[in-house]
């Protein structure tokens, strides 16, 4: 797997949740959950039978984002790029692997284009910070 930077990895997964939370929450949060029929009612309620726990779902959420972000650090430590090709590296996770797995995901949903708009510009973000703090710890 070569040198994988272990603290990039979780300092930069750590930085891609936060990122959510500000995205989902202040950013576009309550347009998200119109577009997904999440109403302030129903994550007060808690979760109803067959659902996971907000915590629950935000630990898994936390680690498939390290998943992602370890992956990217093993094509950094195997490649050993200059910081200008990590940032592409980085952003084509985002922009050009999740982005189009997710807008695949979204049209046999038949979700609208502005919830893959959130959705998708989130990943692209987030993997650009992700790419900025393999460039930081470097």
């Amino acid at each position: 797997m070569g040198n994988v930077n272990m603290l990039a990895v979780v300092l930069g997964t750590v930085v891609f949740f936060v990122i959510g939370a500000i995205w989902y929450g202040p950013l576009f949060g309550k347009q998200w959950r119109k577009l997904t029929g999440i109403t302030d009612d129903m994550v007060q309620a808690g979760p109803r039978p067959g659902q996971k726990p907000v915590w629950l779902i935000m630990l898994l959420a936390f680690l498939l984002e390290m998943v992602v972000v370890l992956m990217l650090g093993h094509n950094i430590a195997r490649a050993n790029p200059a910081p200008h090709v990590i940032m592409m590296m980085a952003v084509g996770f985002g922009a050009v692997i999740m982005t189009p797995a997710l807008g695949i995901n979204y049209l046999f949903q038949m979700r609208p284009g502005k919830l893959f708009a959130i959705d998708a510009a989130h990943f692209i973000v987030g993997m650009a910070a992700v790419g900025g703090v393999f460039i930081a710890l470097g």
